[in-house]
């Protein structure tokens, strides 16, 4: 058998407070290493692209329509859709590139 053994005024097994810090510290790090951090990163490329947008570009909205830009306004963008066929969007709206095929 084997016995764990606490003296009193440790505060247990894992040494009182500092032994709860590391694990906490531990899962903050994964989360920012994991889940944080590339997000930042996709965000940051994403305001790269879009301050990149030039008359002609093909891109994509959030709502999944595809076009081309036709002029860029200061918040906003006009796409041209079809030959007629014109669409004002924000510019936060504008995802990206379309994939090609």
């Amino acid at each position: 058998m084997i016995f764990l053994q606490t003296t009193e005024g440790t505060g247990g097994l894992f040494g009182g407070g500092m032994g709860m810090i590391l694990p906490m510290v531990l899962i903050f790090a994964v989360m920012w290493l994991f889940m944080i951090r590339p997000q930042q990163k996709q965000q940051k490329e994403l305001a790269k692209f879009r301050e990149s947008l030039e008359k002609g570009s093909k891109v994509v909205t959030a709502g999944g329509i595809h076009g081309s830009v036709k002029e860029i306004k200061a918040t906003t963008v006009v796409i041209s859709v079809d030959k007629d066929v014109t669409i004002e969007v924000d510019k936060a709206m504008i995802m990206r590139a379309p994939a090609q095929s």
